[in-house]
Protein backbone atom coordinates (compact mmCIF):
# COMPACT_ATOMS: atom_id res chain seq x y z
CA UNK A 1 0.00 0.00 0.00
CA UNK A 2 0.95 3.65 -1.09
CA UNK A 3 0.70 6.23 1.54
CA UNK A 4 -0.64 9.58 0.73
CA UNK A 5 -0.03 12.66 2.77
CA UNK A 6 -1.59 15.73 2.40
CA UNK A 7 0.31 18.66 4.44
CA UNK A 8 -2.59 21.28 5.41
CA UNK A 9 -4.92 21.24 2.39
CA UNK A 10 -6.77 24.26 1.50
CA UNK A 11 -9.23 23.40 -1.40
CA UNK A 12 -11.74 20.19 -0.36
CA UNK A 13 -12.46 19.12 -3.74
CA UNK A 14 -8.85 18.07 -4.19
CA UNK A 15 -8.85 16.44 -0.98
CA UNK A 16 -12.15 14.63 -1.93
CA UNK A 17 -10.91 13.63 -5.72
CA UNK A 18 -7.74 12.46 -3.74
CA UNK A 19 -9.42 10.31 -1.30
CA UNK A 20 -11.39 8.57 -4.46
CA UNK A 21 -8.09 7.72 -6.27
CA UNK A 22 -6.90 6.11 -2.51
CA UNK A 23 -10.17 4.37 -2.12
CA UNK A 24 -9.62 2.86 -5.94
CA UNK A 25 -6.06 1.73 -5.63
CA UNK A 26 -6.23 0.73 -2.25
CA UNK A 27 -4.04 3.29 -0.35
CA UNK A 28 -4.22 5.50 2.75
CA UNK A 29 -4.59 8.74 3.11
CA UNK A 30 -2.77 10.90 5.89
CA UNK A 31 -4.09 14.17 6.28
CA UNK A 32 -1.98 16.81 8.58
CA UNK A 33 -3.84 19.75 10.11
CA UNK A 34 -4.51 22.51 10.29
CA UNK A 35 -6.86 22.39 6.74
CA UNK A 36 -8.86 24.81 4.86
CA UNK A 37 -12.19 23.12 5.22
CA UNK A 38 -14.24 21.35 7.76
CA UNK A 39 -13.31 17.48 7.03
CA UNK A 40 -17.03 16.69 6.77
CA UNK A 41 -17.39 19.45 4.34
CA UNK A 42 -20.16 18.65 1.58
CA UNK A 43 -17.77 19.66 -0.79
CA UNK A 44 -15.19 16.91 -0.54
CA UNK A 45 -18.04 14.25 0.03
CA UNK A 46 -19.18 15.59 -3.29
CA UNK A 47 -15.41 15.28 -5.01
CA UNK A 48 -14.88 11.53 -3.21
CA UNK A 49 -18.66 10.78 -4.19
CA UNK A 50 -19.70 7.68 -2.25
CA UNK A 51 -16.36 6.50 -1.83
CA UNK A 52 -15.35 8.48 0.75
CA UNK A 53 -16.57 6.00 3.48
CA UNK A 54 -14.57 3.37 2.18
CA UNK A 55 -11.38 5.83 2.97
CA UNK A 56 -8.77 4.70 4.94
CA UNK A 57 -7.84 7.80 5.94
CA UNK A 58 -5.42 9.33 9.34
CA UNK A 59 -5.71 12.90 10.89
CA UNK A 60 -2.43 13.90 12.27
CA UNK A 61 -2.44 16.93 14.26
CA UNK A 62 0.93 18.93 12.90
CA UNK A 63 3.80 17.20 11.04
CA UNK A 64 5.60 16.09 13.89
CA UNK A 65 2.55 13.35 14.89
CA UNK A 66 2.80 12.51 11.45
CA UNK A 67 6.47 11.78 11.67
CA UNK A 68 6.21 9.98 15.30
CA UNK A 69 2.92 7.92 13.71
CA UNK A 70 5.75 7.21 10.67
CA UNK A 71 7.86 5.93 13.09
CA UNK A 72 5.92 3.93 14.64
CA UNK A 73 4.58 2.22 11.60
CA UNK A 74 7.86 1.48 10.37
CA UNK A 75 8.80 -0.14 13.81
CA UNK A 76 6.06 -2.39 12.94
CA UNK A 77 6.80 -2.64 9.53
CA UNK A 78 10.50 -3.78 9.55
CA UNK A 79 9.50 -6.51 12.84
CA UNK A 80 7.23 -7.85 10.71
CA UNK A 81 9.42 -8.14 7.74
CA UNK A 82 12.41 -9.82 10.52
CA UNK A 83 9.66 -12.39 11.33
CA UNK A 84 8.96 -13.37 8.02
CA UNK A 85 12.70 -13.66 6.74
CA UNK A 86 13.74 -15.13 10.42
CA UNK A 87 11.78 -17.89 8.73
CA UNK A 88 13.73 -18.28 5.30
CA UNK A 89 17.37 -18.15 4.93
CA UNK A 90 20.06 -16.18 2.86
CA UNK A 91 18.44 -12.57 3.48
CA UNK A 92 21.02 -10.26 4.91
CA UNK A 93 20.08 -7.83 7.68
CA UNK A 94 21.09 -5.11 5.58
CA UNK A 95 19.03 -5.88 2.40
CA UNK A 96 16.25 -6.10 4.72
CA UNK A 97 16.79 -3.31 6.41
CA UNK A 98 16.93 -1.00 3.16
CA UNK A 99 14.25 -2.82 1.09
CA UNK A 100 11.49 -2.90 3.46
CA UNK A 101 11.93 0.46 5.35
CA UNK A 102 9.72 2.80 3.87
CA UNK A 103 10.53 6.33 2.52
CA UNK A 104 8.82 9.74 2.30
CA UNK A 105 8.75 11.33 -0.41
CA UNK A 106 8.03 15.19 -0.77
CA UNK A 107 6.51 16.11 -4.10
CA UNK A 108 7.54 19.93 -5.09
CA UNK A 109 8.41 21.79 -7.84
CA UNK A 110 11.54 22.85 -6.21
CA UNK A 111 13.05 19.38 -6.49
CA UNK A 112 16.20 18.44 -8.71
CA UNK A 113 15.30 14.99 -9.53
CA UNK A 114 11.95 13.73 -11.37
CA UNK A 115 9.43 11.91 -9.89
CA UNK A 116 10.12 8.75 -12.42
CA UNK A 117 14.10 8.56 -10.97
CA UNK A 118 13.18 7.33 -7.89
CA UNK A 119 11.97 3.09 -6.52
CA UNK A 120 9.04 3.00 -4.67
CA UNK A 121 8.18 0.53 -2.32
CA UNK A 122 4.78 -1.07 -1.03
CA UNK A 123 4.28 1.05 2.26
CA UNK A 124 6.19 4.08 0.72
CA UNK A 125 4.96 8.07 2.07
CA UNK A 126 4.40 10.57 -0.80
CA UNK A 127 3.67 13.76 0.56
CA UNK A 128 2.04 16.68 -1.25
CA UNK A 129 1.76 20.29 0.38
CA UNK A 130 -0.68 23.20 0.49
CA UNK A 131 -2.31 24.10 -3.07
CA UNK A 132 -1.38 27.79 -2.14
CA UNK A 133 2.78 27.46 -1.03
CA UNK A 134 3.76 23.83 -1.26
CA UNK A 135 5.49 21.64 1.65
CA UNK A 136 7.17 24.11 3.64
CA UNK A 137 10.99 24.87 2.78
CA UNK A 138 11.98 24.01 6.12
CA UNK A 139 10.99 20.66 5.54
CA UNK A 140 12.37 19.83 2.28
CA UNK A 141 15.90 20.92 3.02
CA UNK A 142 15.95 18.21 5.47
CA UNK A 143 15.70 15.69 2.83
CA UNK A 144 17.06 17.02 -0.36
CA UNK A 145 17.74 13.13 -1.78
CA UNK A 146 13.53 12.38 -1.43
CA UNK A 147 12.59 15.76 -2.90
CA UNK A 148 10.84 14.77 -6.20
CA UNK A 149 9.15 16.63 -8.90
CA UNK A 150 7.13 16.60 -12.14
CA UNK A 151 8.41 18.27 -14.83
CA UNK A 152 6.57 21.12 -16.48
CA UNK A 153 7.14 24.47 -18.52
CA UNK A 154 9.39 26.66 -16.60
CA UNK A 155 6.76 29.21 -16.66
CA UNK A 156 3.74 27.78 -15.34
CA UNK A 157 3.83 27.55 -11.59
CA UNK A 158 2.15 24.05 -10.65
CA UNK A 159 0.00 21.08 -11.66
CA UNK A 160 -3.48 20.78 -9.46
CA UNK A 161 -2.67 19.09 -6.43
CA UNK A 162 -5.09 16.24 -7.46
CA UNK A 163 -3.61 15.41 -10.61
CA UNK A 164 -0.61 15.60 -9.32
CA UNK A 165 -1.13 13.32 -6.73
CA UNK A 166 -2.70 10.82 -8.80
CA UNK A 167 0.62 11.11 -11.46
CA UNK A 168 3.16 9.96 -8.96
CA UNK A 169 0.54 7.33 -6.97
CA UNK A 170 0.18 5.98 -10.39
CA UNK A 171 3.71 5.41 -11.20
CA UNK A 172 4.67 4.23 -7.90
CA UNK A 173 2.09 1.50 -8.46
CA UNK A 174 3.01 0.69 -11.90
CA UNK A 175 6.42 0.15 -10.32
CA UNK A 176 5.21 -2.28 -8.07
CA UNK A 177 3.06 -4.06 -11.06
CA UNK A 178 -0.01 -2.79 -9.87
CA UNK A 179 -0.03 -4.35 -6.60
CA UNK A 180 -3.19 -6.35 -5.96
CA UNK A 181 -5.07 -4.00 -8.50
CA UNK A 182 -7.25 -5.65 -11.27
CA UNK A 183 -5.49 -4.95 -14.79
CA UNK A 184 -7.90 -5.96 -17.26
CA UNK A 185 -11.71 -5.28 -17.23
CA UNK A 186 -14.43 -6.64 -19.30
CA UNK A 187 -17.55 -5.35 -21.68
CA UNK A 188 -20.45 -5.04 -19.39
CA UNK A 189 -23.53 -5.22 -22.65
CA UNK A 190 -20.89 -6.92 -25.20
CA UNK A 191 -18.06 -9.66 -25.46
CA UNK A 192 -14.71 -9.54 -27.10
Amino acid sequence: MINIVLHEPEIPYNTGNIGRTCVITGSRLHLIRPYGFFLNDKMIKRAGLDYWSKLDVKEHDNVEAFYSFVLEDCSESLQSHSEEENSEENHSEENHSEKNRPRIFYATTKAKQKYTDVTYHDGDYIMFGRESAGIPEEILVQHPEDCIRIPMLPEERSLNLSNSAAIILYEALRQMDFLNLESQGDLHRLSW
